[in-house]
């Protein structure tokens, strides 16, 4: 009979798009409690790969990605979505448009796994309403996309920040593995 085990904790991340004029911080701050300060973010890119969110959103929008300090339990993904979806509600310009995107997501020793409220064939349903879905996977020592991976997550930005969050998150396993 096979052994049921705890899942190794992970490294809570979020994707940002927002209108260049947002101030992303005081937007953070509002997960503080359930995954800690921030750990590390990435540069700030322009978001050019799809005009999906330009009517919504207008302006300039912006492209980056943030992980949190706190290490998580897998689960907990489903309601970092729940709360970033009203995070971004309280963030609404005069229009009802968005002024952030926030899409949570983690990061393990062997993927990083995004949040959605979509259902598709390659989602998984989390609970809650909430979908995972795996859009990177670590192999040969690097992150590699999927047939469904997002343009933006294809990117060496992004690639380089998910392999250097990867490495504090091993870092701080370690010590857990006693």
């Amino acid at each position: 009979m096979a052994k049921i085990k705890t899942p190794e904790k992970v490294l809570p991340i979020t994707g940002l798009i927002y209108v260049e004029e947002f101030s992303v911080d005081e937007a953070l701050k509002k997960f503080a409690d359930d995954v800690g300060g921030i750990l590390l973010k990435s540069g700030k890119i322009p978001f050019t790969h799809t005009t999906y969110y330009n009517k919504e959103m207008g302006g300039t929008l912006l492209r980056q990605w943030v992980a949190f300090e706190k290490l998580i339990d897998p689960d907990f993904l489903a309601h970092l979505k729940i709360k970033s979806n009203r995070v971004e509600n309280e963030y609404l310009h005069k229009n009802g448009g968005r002024q952030i995107n926030v899409d949570p997501g983690l990061i393990s020793m062997s993927n990083v796994i995004l949040a959605s409220t979509k259902n598709y064939s390659h989602r998984i349903y989390l609970g809650k309403g909430i979908y995972g879905e795996v859009t990177l996977i670590y192999k040969g020592h690097q992150f590699n996309p999927l047939e469904w991976t997002y343009p933006d997550y294809r990117e060496k930005i992004a690639l380089d920040f998910f392999t250097e969050a990867r490495e504090m998150l091993k870092e701080r396993l370690a010590p857990l593995e006693i």
